[in-house]
């Protein structure tokens, strides 16, 4: 028997016609999947590609040996699936924490009472991670390289303004803002607003926070000006709690869902109803 692994990287490899793409969907390198498929070719003392690197093209063994193999990797994923369902239908997601905060928990009662057998256990994050090696169903994040694949879902665009309590808004003029709040997590917040806007910003210092929950927060209690995206504070302004006198513009950045290239049936109904929240 081939070692598995050789197996995996060749039926993905095959099936993509690039190593490149082989080596995202499974999170290794083209070179570690080239190694892989060489390993293959000779251990059945077979020829699996011909041509070049750019164009690779499969041989009749090759052609022959794809079919089985990947009929046999969607029945293990199949099986595994199975298998996780009949223990429980948990749901680990990664998000952005302010995003969950502001967002997804505000929302979340309604898929809950839509799915009572499925539960969802958030992890809050900072950072983008990587679902296939940290052990995540699937991670909510801001996407700025405008990447669509059939492991992502799209939720919507991202338009972000200035915001400030009620009671500071007035006053404010669009070219001399002060005092500016910002986020360790987002330290060009500010210079992305300018550039949308069109203004230079006075070389004064900033007052920084940690998160960027904090940052809304300080603002609420009007400690200054901050940058935010619409979706994470429509409900203060519809409250009267923050004004946005400027409006909001579109950063470029989008908020998706990502998720493994097979995702389980609740998965997919998540995704779903991530949608339509999306779309309201």
């Amino acid at each position: 028997m081939p070692p598995l692994n050789a197996l995996r990287a060749f039926e993905a490899a095959a099936r993509h016609g690039r190593m490149n793409a082989a080596a995202d969907e499974l999170g290794v390198t083209p070179g570690a999947v080239s190694r892989q498929v060489a390993l293959l070719e000779e251990t059945l003392g077979i020829t699996l590609f011909a041509g070049t690197k750019a164009k690779p093209e499969l041989t009749d063994a090759a052609k022959a040996l794809l079919p089985g193999l990947s009929a046999a990797f969607d029945q293990i994923a199949q099986t595994v699936q199975q298998a996780r369902q009949a223990a429980a239908e948990t749901l680990d997601v990664s998000c952005l924490g302010t995003f969950a905060l502001r967002w997804l928990i505000p929302r979340l009662h309604r898929f809950q009472e839509a799915e009572p057998t499925i539960t969802v256990r958030l992890t809050p994050t900072s950072v983008p991670v990587d679902i296939t090696r940290e052990g995540f169903d699937l991670a909510i994040m801001l996407d700025n390289e405008g990447r669509g694949d059939l492991m992502q879902v799209e939720l919507f665009g991202e338009e972000i303004g200035l915001v400030t309590a009620p009671a500071l808004a007035a006053g404010l003029k669009i070219d001399s803002i002060l005092p500016r709040l910002s986020t360790r997590t987002r330290p060009d917040a500010w210079n992305e607003w300018a550039r949308l806007e069109g203004v230079l910003l006075p070389d004064s210092g900033e007052r920084e926070f940690q998160h960027y929950y904090f940052t809304l927060e300080a603002a609420v209690a009007g400690l200054g000006v901050a940058i935010a995206p619409r979706h994470l504070v429509a409900e203060d302004i519809r409250a009267g709690r923050l004004a946005a006198p400027f409006g909001f513009r579109a950063s470029g950045g989008r908020y998706v869902a990502r998720h493994r290239r097979r995702p389980s049936p609740a998965v997919q109904r998540f995704c779903e109803w991530l949608r339509q929240e999306a779309a309201g």
